[in-house]
């Protein structure tokens, strides 16, 4: 009789522990959830902190005509998509864009000696900043190098990221993706 009382009683204590297993496990899930809502809060409130501040900081960069975006890919219709390594630039410093850029795509006819790409530095002949839609800014600019006229649309996002599309008449078509240094 002795074994029988102590195998019941072994469990309902085990049983017990089970329970008590459970209500902790419950209570620890239930502790997680709440902290990961507050840390969750936290982060969508110090990214909107953040994303007010590079709107702030493009606000600024593009309201004057110096500013300069680092190259990061570049699209062609002939090659496609092609990662660009560091150096590679858009810069405007007041009156002259430097333009150092690679370029792949036919040539029609060139005004100046073009293997080195876009590589130039030249005065604007136009410039215009406008903000098409609430998210980005769109610069404008024009340049001209011996008998090519080249066009540059820039659109500046609130995020700090550029896309760049350069035309010409004696070139095709071609267009880059980067970043704007805003330090």
């Amino acid at each position: 009789m002795k074994a029988g009382w102590l195998k019941n009683s072994m469990t309902k204590n085990a049983e017990r522990w089970k329970n008590l297993g459970r209500r902790l496990g419950t209570w620890l899930l239930a502790a997680m959830a709440v902290l990961v809502t507050w840390s969750g809060c936290a982060t969508s409130q110090e990214r909107a902190e953040r994303q007010a501040q590079l709107q702030a900081a493009v606000n600024e960069l593009m309201g004057g005509r110096h500013w300069r975006i680092r190259i990061t890919t570049m699209h062609s219709a002939r090659y496609g998509v092609r990662r660009m390594s560091d150096g590679y630039c858009l810069e405007v410093k007041g009156d002259t864009l430097v333009s150092y850029l690679p370029y792949v795509g036919r040539v029609y006819h060139s005004g100046f000696y073009s293997s080195n790409g876009l590589d130039f530095e030249a005065p604007i002949r136009s410039y215009r900043v406008s903000r098409p839609k609430d998210k980005f800014f769109r610069a404008e600019v024009q340049v001209k190098l011996l008998d090519e006229v080249f066009d540059y649309v820039v659109d500046v996002y609130d995020s700090g990221q550029a896309q760049i599309r350069v035309r010409s008449q004696g070139r095709e078509a071609v267009s880059f993706d980067g970043d704007c240094e805003l330090e």
